[in-house]
């Protein structure tokens, strides 16, 4: 009997394969401008940040660096690790009139984490389309202010870049090292940007619920916890950002940063120079990221607003009901599980590498290297700039904190797994229960 490749093996190998891919024609010496090089480590780290959608850079400015083909393969980097190769490559097969199996769709269930295996194809395209549309509304808006400080076919460019890469919540930008600085009181980028983000966090299956209901009491309860969480967060990192900050910045970088953090990476100030409050105020906000089935990462609002109300329910003695549904223990142990694994991963790439750079000239504080590796993990971008001086073996464990985060911790330890089934034949055992003390 033929053995088939477990589905979740065929996602983290279609990730990784991509992430190569990128690293060898980046590594091209077309791909940077004159003058410029860039090792195999930075082509490396380059390439996953820009297939994990995360942003954070290996060199000081990838805008001067890389080619104009440099930059389009990026671009093509981000595109795919924000949709996905297995949804890319399943729309496709689509396009041309190919068969999808039963295998092919349960391939499909996995990568784009649904419950239910029906109407998966209609959904991948409706992703497809659904991006394309948004990004391209989003280029228009963007070029409405590149326009004014580039000529036609560089503002087009950087138009559509940006606008990719703020849909697909990766945070690049090739203006230059200065992110969005020189337009942090620009309104019409701000908003287009920020609006960008939040459409690719809230994910494709919020997005089409919206579409076909149009009415907030109609939506699924996974939709309503989405939006419920995403307003929120927003919400509340701008007013204890602003809090924190002060006069130093804006209402309007408040909200921008509020909004970036979750997960997109682009910055209207320099994280260099705030406070060590708003530094602990990002990290929180990267941690918990966006939603589920989206372009970004972090542990997902569901998973924060599962434990919460899982806590909540606890301390007050009842069930977890919400939306008069019950939360299942399966999910709070997903919650909670994916959580820890997600933090002791970040806290343990953060130990080690202050151990590999302790002789490092710069300086590197604990507050500044755990901001990095959550950004990674988180598959954010955001970076006090210390990314591009950590030496090769800092920089290769940064990639495996944003390819663990853009795949899921869950997923990773789903290889381990034994029973590939979709259904469980075997007769389940059961034990005897035993209370252990807890606190």
């Amino acid at each position: 009997m033929k053995k088939r490749i477990p589905p979740l093996v065929v996602i983290v190998l279609s990730f990784a394969l991509i992430i190569l891919i990128g690293m060898l024609l980046l590594k091209l010496p077309f791909a940077v401008n004159d003058g410029q090089y860039l090792r195999w480590v930075d082509s490396l780290f380059l390439a996953t940040s820009a297939v994990c959608v995360t942003g954070l850079v290996p060199i000081p400015n990838i805008g001067e660096t890389l080619s104009v083909f440099g930059k389009i393969i990026l671009c093509l980097l981000v595109q795919i690790g924000g949709l996905g190769f297995v949804t890319i490559g399943v729309f496709v097969l689509t396009i041309i009139g190919a068969k999808i199996g039963l295998s092919e769709r349960y391939l499909i269930k996995e990568a784009l984490n649904q419950n239910k295996a029906t109407e998966l194809i209609k959904l991948v395209k409706s992703i497809v389309f659904t991006t394309l549309i948004i990004e391209a509304i989003g280029c228009v808006f963007n070029f409405m202010v590149f326009i004014q400080d580039f000529d036609f076919f560089k503002a087009l460019g950087i138009s559509i870049f940006h606008s990719v890469s703020s849909f697909n919540n990766a945070g690049f930008d090739i203006l230059g090292s200065t992110s969005l600085i020189t337009y942090s009181d620009n309104v019409l980028l701000n908003i287009t940007t920020t609006s960008l983000i939040i459409l690719g966090g809230i994910g494709f299956v919020v997005i089409r619920d919206v579409i076909e209901h149009r009415s907030f009491t109609k939506l699924s309860i996974h939709s309503k916890i989405v939006i419920k969480m995403t307003i929120g967060l927003i919400i509340t990192g701008t007013l204890f950002l602003k809090l924190s900050e002060g006069d130093n910045i804006t209402w309007l970088q408040a909200y921008f940063q509020s909004v970036t953090a979750r997960t997109a990476g682009f910055s209207t100030i320099s994280y260099a120079s705030v406070h060590s409050s708003t530094i602990l105020i990002m990290i929180l906000l990267m941690f918990i990221g966006a939603s589920p089935c989206s372009t970004g990462g972090g542990i997902k609002t569901t998973t924060f607003y599962t434990m919460i109300k899982s806590i909540t329910s606890f301390a007050k003695g009842k069930k977890t009901i919400v939306y008069n549904r019950k939360i299942s223990e399966e999910t709070k142990l997903k919650a909670f599980t994916l959580t820890v694994l997600a933090f002791m991963s970040a806290l343990a790439v953060t130990l080690i590498i202050l151990m590999l750079e302790k002789n490092n000239s710069l300086g590197i504080t604990v507050e500044n290297m755990l901001f990095e590796t959550v950004s990674a993990i988180a598959t954010v971008g955001l970076s006090v700039g210390i990314t591009p001086i950590l030496c090769p073996l800092s920089k290769i464990l940064l990639c495996f904190l944003m390819f663990l985060g853009r795949l899921g911790p869950l997923t990773i330890i789903g290889l381990w797994k034994k029973n590939w089934a979709i259904t469980v034949t075997e007769d389940q055992l059961d034990y005897i229960e035993e209370k252990i003390i807890i606190g």
